[in-house]
């Protein structure tokens, strides 16, 4: 009779230390899931912030740009207004020939000043264009960088989101496939910021 006991007492022990086994493997799991679940969160806040400093950025040179087109088109404006001085100084030239009179001579220095003044203003039209395609140029880079910045949030956030299943399920599968998303929104994290 007293064997039996042992050999119950061997079972038992060998059951404990399958049990012991199971539960520092079980916290170094959770251990291993909560470090990268803290990573990609700090990852996800970093880009989270960067995704929209860069919106706002672009909003204010898309801004820019529609102010310099507003600039542009009254400098066009402008110059449709001298063309129109001009033409009338020359109908007005046209109609003392017309009478058989020479026109006064301000009517052609007038006509010249006019066209003076409208080759100054299309080169200023033109640089404020020139400046809106910049800005806008500028601006479109900005939201794809903003774009690339929120696509690795959404990223980090469904790679937090297995992590808590893989926590709560101790399953390591799962846990792979959040670090293997999560990478990726590291992987397009980082390439956005180089």
């Amino acid at each position: 009779m007293p064997e039996e006991p042992e050999v119950e007492n061997v079972d038992l022990r060998e059951e404990l230390e399958e049990e012991r086994a199971s539960e520092r493997e079980g916290r170094s799991l959770l251990k291993a899931i909560a470090l990268t679940t803290a990573l990609f969160a700090a990852l996800a806040a970093v880009a989270a912030l960067l995704a929209g400093g860069t919106v706002n950025e672009a909003l204010v040179m898309k801004t820019e740009a529609t102010q310099l087109q507003n600039e542009a088109s009254d400098q066009w404006a402008a110059y449709q207004a001298k063309g129109i001085k001009s033409a009338i100084q020359a109908a007005s030239a046209s109609a003392w020939i017309a009478a058989g009179k020479p026109p006064p001579p301000q009517f052609a220095s007038e006509r010249d000043r006019y066209a003076r003044e409208q080759t100054a203003i299309a080169q200023v039209a033109k640089a404020k264009e020139l400046e809106r395609d910049r800005k806008s140029e500028e601006a479109e880079h900005l939201l794809h960088r903003h774009h690339r910045f929120a696509d690795s949030v959404a990223l980090f956030q469904v790679a937090i989101a297995l992590a808590a299943i893989a926590a709560l399920t101790r399953t390591r599968v799962i846990w792979f496939i959040s670090v293997i998303i999560g990478l990726g929104g590291a992987g397009l994290f980082f390439t956005t910021i180089l």
